[in-house]
């Protein structure tokens, strides 16, 4: 196993990432494009502009510059899989949302897009789409506010990072003529991105 630390904000860290690997590590399979990020629950009237760019960057263009500079190796082999990670928000929409529900809303678009655009080679696309698991996604959210961000998963049972891997697994190792468009899965104490059943406290 080998580790790169980028940032995917950074299109020529990306390249040299990949441009880095030596041998049959260049040869890269599966494509997972996990990195993203929610900043604040603010109005859209009332967020920060100096945060959007995180979030817009790392959510969309970090996604286009993995999948393009992986894509090279890929179309050369005629064989491949992009696993883009979603969210139920890139299908719904929550107050205080909006910029994150746009930029997984673009992921949606994208997925769908470049199925297309890759029709007749050997180059799978996916998403995987969950709505609430628990990971530092809140924590980041909330801005490193830890005890807010455990509120979000309170009295109820969220999904787990094991639980999507899992489902990322099964995408990425059906047959080979088998491509699975796209996953959405939420626990199942939430029925949409603004309806969750909480238990009461014992």
């Amino acid at each position: 196993m080998i580790y790169r630390v980028l940032d995917v904000r950074d299109k020529n860290m990306v390249r040299q990432a990949v441009n880095s690997l030596e041998g049959r590590w260049r040869n890269i399979d599966v494509l997972i494009n996990n990195a993203g990020l929610a900043i604040g629950v603010d109005k859209f009237h009332e967020s920060a502009m100096d945060e959007w760019d995180a979030v817009i960057d790392t959510n969309i263009k970090g996604a286009f510059y993995c999948a393009r500079t992986i894509l090279d190796g890929m179309i050369e082999r005629n064989s491949g899989h992009i696993i883009n990670l979603g969210s139920v928000a890139g299908r719904e929409v929550y107050p205080g949302g909006s910029i994150y529900c746009a930029t997984k809303h673009a992921v949606n678009a994208f997925t769908r897009a470049l199925r297309l655009d890759l029709c007749g080679k050997k180059i799978r696309v996916s998403s995987v789409d969950p709505g609430m698991v628990e990971t530092d996604f809140s924590v980041v959210r909330f801005r490193g506010d830890s005890d807010r961000a455990k509120k979000v998963y309170e009295n109820m049972t969220p999904l787990t990072a094991a639980d999507i891997a899992d489902v990322i697994l099964f995408c990425a190792t059906r047959p080979s003529h088998v491509n699975i468009n796209e996953v959405s899965l939420m626990p199942v104490d939430q029925a949409s991105t603004t309806m969750v059943s909480r238990k009461p406290a014992e």
